[in-house]
């Protein structure tokens, strides 16, 4: 049998599928939310693929949010090649907090737009719009091979911009609200519709984490939304598609047992200790829809004024209870593959059930009716991977959520 072809993408060789390379990223997907739903018979779908196929844990990209791993499931590649290394950060050049979902900010092609280049059908299907400009950066619309849209703004697609108009009348479905399971139903409903009738040679769709961040993979909400997801699962899991699922990241219990958030307010300790305007504390998680986690993670980057002794405030923040490490600049970069120039000082991670704000009377939680959950960490970087084929994937491998479109062609 002849090798495949093979296209390069960011040093790495991708096979050329000969059928439709899908890979879902269910956003905030904790190992557990599929191990609760298999057991009460929720999934037999995912079941049935795990019995046939390969079933692995991966390790996320960190910081263990949504933008940075979306983008290297989509370059294959960490933060440090691609430059995204959170929702949210300080721009070097300007000093300005923004969000991190302009083009600019990518330092590197995706898988996406190498494929659509080499004259394959790419489609990228998203739940948030804040993805969808990183997730389609370097598409053209003109040749009709590539369609990118988010289901938040399903009502407004265009053929220029994404490849398709009007999602919504094109799917049959009402636009959904952006709190809802609606929201990944609509990407997973197009997924199937792309895949029967449009037949991309590669396709990616990515949910959101809506419910995870409100309910346990014990309560009747999550078992619901798994089990429609299953229901999508079998849709595309034929033998039309090389199927790879995996997410993001997980998802922790960030509170009491009396449902209260647990926060260490991190610069409100500096400000009390090096005193006001000496240090600046950013939380990548920070983005448009703080409703479900109140910009509340388990990773935070603060930059600290000239003069100030690093090494002595890493040792007073070592010491305070739910911290799991603070590292240097330099440390974080070579422990989580981080760009140096777009994170601080020093990087603080909190343990598996603590969050890490900035000043307390920065944080409206009075929208979190549910008990907090919510990620960042590394408690929250082990992630299912799921693959619709047998595979030997060494154990000695680390085997990591960005792998995805490798597998996924690989087997195609």
């Amino acid at each position: 049998m002849p090798a495949k072809k093979s296209i390069q993408v960011n040093s790495r060789k991708y096979s050329i599928p000969n059928k439709c390379a899908v890979v879902i990223c269910l956003d905030g997907s904790e190992p557990e939310y599929f191990d609760v739903a298999i057991e009460n018979g929720l999934m037999p779908n995912l079941a049935k693929l795990c019995d046939k196929g390969t079933v692995k844990l991966a390790d996320s990209a960190m910081p263990s949010f949504t933008n940075p791993n979306n983008i290297s499931i989509a370059t294959g590649r960490p933060s440090s090649v691609h430059g995204i290394c959170g929702n949210y950060l300080l721009d070097p050049e300007t000093q300005q907090e923004v969000m991190m979902n302009d083009v600019r900010f990518l330092r590197c092609p995706t898988i996406f737009c190498k494929f659509l280049d080499a004259g394959l059908r790419v489609a990228v299907v998203t739940a948030k719009d804040k993805l969808r400009n990183l997730l389609g950066a370097g598409l053209s619309f003109k040749n009709k091979r590539a369609i990118c849209f988010s289901a938040e703004r399903g009502n407004q697609t265009t053929l220029a911009i994404n490849g398709i108009d009007n999602a919504c009348r094109w799917l049959g479905r009402p636009l959904p609200t952006v709190y809802s399971a609606d929201l990944s139903e609509f990407v997973l409903a197009a997924g199937v519709k792309l895949m029967r009738e449009w037949k991309p040679d590669i396709m990616y769709l990515s949910t959101t984490d809506y419910i995870q961040h409100k309910f346990s993979p014990q309560q009747n909400e999550a078992q619901k939304f798994y089990s429609m997801i299953d229901d999508y699962i079998g849709e595309l899991n034929t033998k039309a598609a090389a199927l790879v699922i995996t997410a993001d990241h997980g998802m922790k219990p960030k509170h009491d047992s009396n449902g209260k958030p647990i926060v260490i307010y991190l610069q409100d300790l500096l400000d009390n200790w090096l005193g006001v305007q000496k240090s600046r504390v950013i939380l990548p998680i920070t983005d448009p829809y703080v409703v479900h986690h109140g910009a509340l993670g388990s990773f935070a980057t603060a930059y600290l004024n000239e003069g100030i002794d690093i090494s002595q405030v890493i040792n007073r923040l070592s010491k305070i209870k739910g911290v799991q490490s603070v590292l240097t600049r330099d440390q974080a970069c070579n422990e989580f593959e981080l760009p140096a120039d777009r994170i601080g000082d020093i990087i603080i991670v909190s343990d598996t059930n603590v969050t890490i704000g900035t000043s307390s009377n920065r944080h409206d939680l009075d929208a979190l009716v549910e008990p907090l959950r919510s990620h960042g960490g590394v408690s929250e970087q082990k992630v299912p991977f799921i693959i619709n084929s047998k595979l030997n994937i060494p154990k000695t491998e680390r085997l990591r959520n960005f792998d995805a479109f490798y597998y996924a062609t690989l087997i195609a």
